[in-house]
């Protein structure tokens, strides 16, 4: 594909402004759907939207080049990501304000580089740690309303979903990268065995399925943007791009326009304790990234 950085920028842009506004609508749909009934929709448009994509970039034919081992090898990471993660995700939303969980969860870049040490072997530097206790210092701030010395949560149990949230996400990826696959036809494949899987656990558990006109449509939108087309946009830009540097440090506008829309859309008064903790997770993830930068 030929480089071109101004449509790269463009697909960049695009899929930052959609992923800003998810948070706000999960926060709209769990008021209709719990966890489950909302992953299962949402992770069924997702899978529409993929097979869609598969279609257009006429990728259908690569589904027969891989091997029954790595189909086995997606297939459990299906059950992360769908399954797990985002369950795990909508359980913590449900818990918190989308102020708290939402920048929280905006951590899963630091937790990426603490697992690769364990799983890959890479190294880590103190500026890792540095990194790492700055941006959970803004945790700690977000989780506590800035009330350090009290150390009051809105929700603990909604604080640690949050959190593992991260090692879900950072586990799927890390295990991705090991496959060597397209990474479209990857997560059309995850997808495939992910939402049988999801249907399959809420039939065991004899979970109600439920059907709401207002949570269908939040459903299908955090299907088709949150999980589905964003994907898709942020592969593009990383393809098109001239040098990915260039759009990755896009991604860190995305916490600050998320809080505008929470506010705007879920109603939330956004305090100022929540802006100081994201400006200290920031920090920590540009140091981190920063000294990445200088390592290579």
């Amino acid at each position: 594909m030929e480089k071109n950085q101004s449509k790269a920028y463009f697909f960049a842009i695009s899929a930052v402004l959609l992923w800003s506004t998810v948070a706000s609508a999960f926060k709209l749909s769990l008021a209709y759907f719990d966890a489950l009934n909302l992953l299962l929709y949402a992770s069924s448009f997702s899978l529409c939207v993929f097979f869609c994509a598969m279609g257009y970039q006429h990728k259908f034919y690569i589904l027969f080049l891989y091997s029954k081992k790595t189909y086995f090898k997606l297939a459990l990471l299906g059950l992360i990501n769908p399954f797990i993660y985002y369950l795990v995700l909508f359980r913590a939303y449900e818990l918190l304000p989308a102020q708290e969980a939402q920048p929280i969860n905006y951590t899963w870049a630091l937790t990426l580089t603490y697992l690769s040490v364990f799983i890959l072997k890479q190294k880590i530097s103190v500026y890792d740690f540095l990194a790492g206790l700055i941006c959970y210092f803004g945790v700690l701030i977000i989780s506590t309303h800035g009330d350090l010395w009290g150390f009051s949560f809105y929700s603990l149990t909604g604080v640690f979903l949050a959190l593992f949230s991260t090692v879900l996400w950072s586990l799927y990826w890390i295990y991705n990268t090991k496959l060597h696959v397209d990474p479209l036809v990857g997560l059309f494949i995850n997808f495939l065995f992910g939402v049988p899987a999801i249907l399959f656990y809420a039939l065991i558990t004899s979970h109600p399925l439920v059907f709401n006109i207002h949570g269908f449509l939040g459903s299908a939108y955090v299907g088709i943007f949150e999980m589905g087309i964003t994907f898709i946009l942020w592969l593009q830009a990383m393809k098109l791009s001239t040098n990915t540097a260039k759009i990755a440090n896009l991604i860190f506008i995305s916490p600050f326009l998320s809080l505008v829309f929470i506010s705007i859309f879920v109603g939330e008064v956004i305090l100022f304790s929540t802006y100081i903790g994201l400006i200290f997770i920031i920090i920590g993830l540009l140091l981190q990234q920063r000294v990445k930068k200088v390592d290579r």
